[in-house]
């Protein structure tokens, strides 16, 4: 036996999809390209913000996990597209689709 929605809460849901279709952050396993605007290479920077590498603009990386720091930064721990794990980027250096 299936059960029916009424026609309001099948509009509710619709409305909640699209705000959250509209607003969403770029979600874990998304596929981003680095987009550092200094023209550097990207920052890879551990746990402790140490800096343990760097990474070209134009490359793409996976997203894992999304942070922030003390500060309320935006921060996202990225992977190779093969896996291989880098560590933390700043997400505003980061687009993604």
């Amino acid at each position: 036996m299936s059960q029916k929605l009424s026609p309001l809460t099948g509009l509710t849901l619709a409305a909640f999809a699209a705000v959250l279709a509209w607003g969403a952050p770029a979600l874990a396993g998304d596929r981003c390209k680095v987009t550092d605007p200094t023209g550097t290479p990207l920052n890879i920077r551990d746990i402790h913000k140490n800096i343990v590498g760097t990474i070209e603009n134009g490359r793409i990386v996976t997203v894992q996990r999304y942070g922030e720091d003390d500060a309320g930064k935006p921060w996202a721990y990225v992977t190779t597209q093969g896996g291989k794990r880098l560590g933390w980027v700043y997400r505003e250096f980061i687009s993604c689709y």
